[in-house]
This record gives C-alpha cells, structure tokens and sequence, in this order.
C-alpha cells in the first residue's frame, strides 16, 4: 500500500471526532467547550431545582432529581440539541396545591398522566400549532421569563431573622452581596475579550466561589437553602389507589401541567433555534418531553419542562449538540451522590451574577425601540404578555396573546371586505368583491348590496375574494333570498367548486368558468337541510 494511503487511512482512524444524534461533528476542542458548558449549567440548575422544589412544598432531592432525569432523556432524544430542561417554576406553582390537599404520592402520579399526555401530543403531532403563536407573542413571552427571572434572583437578598421571618439584607451584608454579584458580572462580560477557554459564567462562578472560600466571606451560599446530598434515584410506583376517583383527583392537574410544560419547552425551542439558526422538531420534543416526565414520576422527581435561562447560559458558553445537556445532568447526579459538600459552598452571589447576564441577554431590548413603529395591536399584545407572564403564569399569557391577535385579526380582516361596482354591457350591475367573506366579515358583506334598487340582473364576482366558513355561505343564501324576493336574479361567479356543490342544493343560479379558483369551505353545510357534512 503506498504510503500516502496508508496516512490517509491512518487519519480515518483516529478518534478526532464526537457525532451527536442529529450528525452534527464535534472536534474534541468543541467536546471540551461541551462539557464545560454543561458544568456551568449543572450549577446553575442546583438553586433553582431547589427552590422550585420548596415552592412546590416538596424535599429538594424531589426538584433535583427531576432536574437530573428530565434533563438527561431530554437532552438525549429532544427536538433541539443545546436545550436544557428540569424542575421549573411554572410548574411548582400548580403542583403546590395538590400536594398541600392529596401528598406527594399523588404528584407523582401526576406526573406520569402528565408525560403521557405529552407523549399523545407528540404522536399526534400537536406541536405543530406553536407555529400560530405571533412574534409580537414571542417577544411578550420573552421579556416576560427574563423579567421573571430577575424577579425571582431577589430573594436571594433576603435573610431569615431569629424568629423565622424574611427580611431584606442591609449594611455590610447587602454591600457585600452587591460587590460579588457586580465582580461575577464583570468577569462573565470581560473573560470573553481575554479568552474563550472556559465559558465565561463557569469562570465568574469559579473565581467568585475561590475568593469567598479562601478569604472565608461570610455570605449565603448554596448549602444555607438546603443540603442537596443524597443517593441515587430509585424506582418507586406511586402509591395511589388505581381507581377512577384518583384519576379525578389527577387528570385535572396532568392536563394543566402537560400545557404548561409543552407551551414553555416549544417557545424555548423556538426561540433557541433563533439563536443558533437551526430549526429544532416540535413533535419530537414533545414526546422527549413526555417520556422523561414518565420516567421522573417512577423515579420521585417533580416533573419538568425546557429551562430558558439555563438554555440561554448553554447556547451562550458554546452549547450547541447535546453532549452539553448529557453534560450537565450528569454532573448534577455527580454533584448530589458525591460533592454535595463541595458545591454547597458556592456563594449565592455568584450564581445570582450568572442569572443577572442571563435576563439582560434574554430580554429583547429592541422590542422597546419599535414599540412606536409597530402597529398599535402588535405593542398592545406584546406588552399584554409580559405583563401576564409576570403576574400570572406562561400558559394563561401565551393563550391570552393568541386569542387576543386572532381577534385583532379577525376584526382586521372584517373590515377589509369591499367591492367595485360596475355596469356590464348587458345592463347587468356587477358587484366586484375584493377581502375575505367569513363570519366577521358577513356584515359587511350584506351591507353592499341594495335589492330593492338593483336592475333585474345582478352578478357577484368573488375573484378577488375567498368564501371561508358557513356564516358566510349562509351569508350569500340570505343575500339571493332577499333578491328573490324582488323578482331579481342573482348570478354568482368564479366561486370554488366546493362552493358550487354547497349552493346548488339551494338552488342558486351558479356561473361556471374556467378559471374558478380551487379551495375548500372549512364545512361543509346544506343551507336547504340545515345539516353539517364533512369538511372539505
């Protein structure tokens, strides 16, 4: 074998590479970069699975092992490499009240009803309707979780009196708390210009944790909210009576959940794709979503959905393939089986630092520079979003958003119907329609017309408009009765065929062209039976 061949051959060989599931190519450079991304998650993920843990009124081992399973299946089979998924506050806010009324038991139960019907919406591919969600949604969605995010940060500012009552950290303290957050902030925006060796947020934790471990700074620190020792997760069915009032106790709280959970993790999706310019898969993520929150209540974890602010902090240290999510949650099971100690010593301060720069990377600053420029509907929607996220929760936002832009267009749409008026040759009145004809818009619609002082022929051309739904083929059955009752015909032109089937059961007078357009009604209604068809 020649030699260059044989070098060739020999290259082939060599372990340069790492293939994640989606055929991305990661050089052992990018698998360091990997890794470290996902050690600056795993410790950012410890306070927060903690703390939604205890909003959920549950043993924080409950939030860490959901963080640890919902984020390792998910970072293995999920629809987009680089996301990053766990307990969530978005969820502990529902689950707290069934535990208070029914136990923990119960939650886990929950939750596995939970992952199936996630796991439904994966198969039947429901995730595609995120795709209706508008920008001006997005954006609301957006700076609503940063503002959440920061919210949420201030209670590490809080102290526990002597008598067990909250209070805000004043003098020293606060000066103290302030100064580190600022240096972890700092070290995170400058290490960037100095060197990309280690992700900036892992050096901001790592630096602020030395100088308060080795000059001994009386500060809060990850072990003041609670020990995060323990062993591994083991397999335990829920023990709940297998019966139809437990399903009424659940079904109720796994479905809000499954929302929840499913709304969060597709917008993050969504909005991770932005950010790397690589479509993720909704179905897909649905059903990872859904397995691991299966696989979490058979193991005593709380469930989970997509994180923003650890996805934003993975995407932002290099995380691209889903080496980072395997990454951290296997160093979150690490750090609760053996170096809960160790991690217990790391200063809040820092980890509040990482989340400041999270909200001020995630917020959509630009959003406020076109408020002014964008139309009147679009700002109203988006700031109604934030606000809702804010002072209620992400689901009930993104829904009210939805709902408020499809009636904003609806309206829009309704009052765009018009028509050209014109005289044929043969004295016949044509009345060109131009905008869409549906429910909203079937008004207006009948408002064009005047019966009673039209010539004895009258044409509608529908070219330039569009027959939507029954209310508006009801509309045009009202509109030839009315001319029937004036001893006028009506002659309607190039509508779709389907609209012809439909009105030629009531016997109107239909023109046929070559140049029909083709389109469904979306239902299909016989005006003389009054009944319902299939839809078309």
């Amino acid at each position: 074998m020649p030699k260059a061949t044989l070098y060739a051959y020999a290259e082939k060989l060599k372990p340069k590479s790492w293939k994640d599931h989606q055929g991305n190519w990661c050089t052992p450079e990018c698998i360091k970069t990997e890794v470290l991304s996902g050690l600056t998650v795993a410790l950012a993920l410890v306070p927060e699975a903690v703390a939604f843990a205890f909003v959920a009124g549950v043993h924080p081992l409950v939030g860490l092992y959901a963080a640890f399973i919902v984020g390792l299946i998910t970072a293995v089979f999920g629809g987009k490499p680089g996301m990053i998924s766990g307990a969530t506050g978005a969820l502990a806010v529902v689950m707290v009240s069934l535990v208070a009324s029914h136990g923990i038991e119960y939650l886990f139960a929950t939750v596995v009803l939970m992952g199936i019907l996630q796991v439904f919406a994966g198969v039947f591919h429901l995730g595609k309707f995120i795709r209706l969600v508008p920008h001006p949604v997005m954006l609301g969605f957006v700076n609503g979780l940063a503002i959440v995010i920061f919210l949420a940060q201030l209670t590490q500012f809080q102290v526990t009196s002597p008598d067990g009552v909250k209070e805000w950290m004043s003098g020293v303290p606060l000066i103290t708390m302030l100064a580190l957050v600022g240096l972890t902030m700092l070290i995170i925006w400058g290490m960037p210009k100095i060197t990309t060796a280690i992700p900036a947020p892992l050096a901001g934790i790592g630096l602020v944790a030395g100088l308060v471990i080795f000059a001994g700074i009386d500060v809060p620190r990850v072990g003041d909210l609670a020990s995060i020792k323990g062993g591994l997760p083991q397999f335990h069915i829920p023990v709940v009576p297998i019966n139809f009032e437990t399903l009424k106790i659940i079904f109720p709280y796994a479905l809000i959940l499954a929302a929840i959970g499913l709304i969060e993790s597709l917008l993050t999706l969504n909005l991770v794709s932005e950010m790397t310019g690589e479509p993720g898969g909704a179905s897909k993520e649905c059903l990872a979503q859904g397995s691991a929150n299966i696989v979490t209540g058979f193991f005593g974890g709380m469930g989970g959905c997509a994180m923003i602010g650890q996805s934003m902090i993975n995407v932002k240290s290099g995380g691209r393939t889903r080496l980072s999510g395997i990454a951290a949650a296997l160093f979150l099971l690490v750090f609760i089986v053996y170096a809960s100690g160790l991690i217990e010593q790391i200063p809040l301060a820092a980890l509040v630092g990482v989340m400041f720069m999270v909200v001020i990377g995630t917020f959509a600053w630009q959003s406020i520079k076109i408020l002014k420029r964008i139309p009147m509907t679009d700002a109203i929607v988006m700031l109604l979003v934030t606000g809702v996220t804010v002072y209620s929760d992400l689901a009930i936002a993104v829904v009210v958003g939805v709902i408020v832009s499809a009636l904003a267009y609806a309206w829009s749409n309704a009052t765009r119907i018009h028509a050209k008026i014109v005289m044929d040759e043969d004295g016949a009145k044509v009345y060109q329609i131009e905008g869409p004809l549906f429910f909203g818009s079937t008004d207006g619609f009948a408002e064009l017309f005047d019966p009673k002082q039209d010539p004895d022929v009258v044409i509608v051309d529908f070219m330039n408009s569009r027959v939507v739904d029954q209310s508006a083929l009801q509309a045009i059955e009202e509109l030839a009765s009315k001319y029937e009752a004036e001893n006028k015909v009506l002659q309607l032109r190039h509508l779709s065929h389907d609209c012809h089937q439909l009105l030629n059961r009531a016997g109107q007078l239909m023109v046929d062209s070559d140049d029909d357009p083709h389109y469904g009604v979306a239902v299909d209604y016989s005006i003389k039976t009054g009944v319902f068809g299939g839809g078309h």
